[in-house]
């Protein structure tokens, strides 16, 4: 069980984890989809997944951290061994998608935060379990669990907004590159109406 500074602090994770969860739902659910901007079916599962695994990682971690009696060890290793799994299987999916090898390459900073993520809570769990009264690893996990809801928030904004907000995609915009995604979708517009598209009302034969 946490105490003192790190409580609160566990408390206000838990309680921003689980509004931003709510939100996430509420927005998705409310918001016109477009995911051709994000990219293929299956790159927007995963980030989409990422989401709300990254939500769901720090409200867990943080709730069962607060129940009397438990090593935060426990949960931080138990998510740290999901969020592996998880990163682990989207670089399988995002392989195995078909789609161009630029576009799985902007992938690549998301699966890197997440094992950042995910491997800091596996090992300090470890420590934490192996060392109950280090307060070392317990520090170390609230800052895993701080990145795990900014990167949330940023795949959430990203998702809603239709638009890649991750490193890569805005240095490929300051150096005057279009991300893959939307350099798919400019195509689309530029080209017009194609084959199994209908012609618009004042397009003609």
């Amino acid at each position: 069980m946490v105490v003192g500074g790190y409580r609160d602090l566990f408390v206000a994770i838990a309680g921003s984890a689980a509004t931003l969860t709510g939100l996430l739902f509420v927005s998705l659910s409310v918001t016109p989809r477009r995911s051709a901007a994000v990219g293929p079916p299956v790159i927007l599962q995963v980030r989409t997944s990422a989401a709300l695994l990254s939500f769901n990682n720090a409200l867990a971690v943080s709730l069962f951290g607060l129940v009397p009696n438990t090593n935060a060890g426990f949960p931080s290793l138990v998510l740290g061994v999901i969020g592996l799994a998880f990163s682990a299987a989207a670089v399988r999916s995002i392989r195995t998608s078909g789609s161009p090898a630029r576009q799985q390459l902007f992938q690549i900073e998301l699966i890197a935060l997440l094992v950042l993520i995910f491997g800091t809570e596996l090992v300090t769990g470890i420590i934490a379990i192996a060392s109950p009264r280090s307060s070392v690893a317990v520090q170390i996990i609230s800052y895993a669990l701080i990145t795990s809801l900014l990167v949330g928030i940023s795949r959430a904004w990203e998702l809603i907004g239709d638009r890649d907000t991750g490193l890569s995609a805005s240095i490929a915009v300051l150096l005057g590159h279009r991300p893959p995604a939307e350099s798919v979708i400019a195509g689309i517009r530029e080209s017009g109406p194609g084959e199994g598209q209908p012609a618009g009302p004042g397009d003609s034969g």
